[in-house]
């Protein structure tokens, strides 16, 4: 499982050119499932990211989570959108197989799970999501800019 976090100032998830999903500061997730994924990943990735330490605390370090934040009682949201596209592989030529991403049905069951898991962990956490299997128009607008890559199995 992949996850790009980006810190937003705001983010916002169209389709068919209607708002879906809005979230002001905190984090815009793209998450990708691949077809070895498990809910143990999706759990271990859903921890990460809430405790991903990547706002400033009062000396201007990058110390704090998204948790930290709210408890400072700041109103913060987490965008989550699927992108099976994380799973594209370029190694070979320049059209991206996505033989590695998982099947849709897997996916969106992972995807929803993750997305669950994120809420039992933050509830005070604005959760937003974009449409499953959908064309999406993501909005972001990246603070700092900070954009972190996580994975729940080390590829790299």
């Amino acid at each position: 499982m992949r996850a790009v976090v980006q810190r937003v100032t705001n983010s916002h998830v169209k389709v068919n050119n209607e708002i879906v999903g809005s979230i002001g500061k905190g984090f815009n997730v793209l998450l990708g499932v691949s077809s070895e994924d498990t809910k143990k990943d999706a759990d271990y990735l859903a921890e990460k990211v809430v405790g991903l330490r990547i706002f400033d605390d009062a000396e201007g370090k990058t110390n704090l989570s998204i948790v930290d934040k709210i408890e400072e009682g700041n109103d913060m949201g987490m965008l989550i959108i699927s992108q099976f596209t994380l799973y594209g592989d370029c190694r070979k030529g320049k059209r991206p197989s996505f033989i590695n991403a998982a099947q849709p049905a897997e996916a969106e069951e992972l995807y929803s799970y993750f997305v669950s898991r994120v809420k039992a962990m933050c509830p005070a956490l604005k959760i937003e999501t974009g449409i499953f299997r959908t064309d999406m128009e993501v909005s972001i607008v990246n603070d700092g800019p900070m954009t972190i890559l996580l994975e729940s199995k080390k590829t790299f």
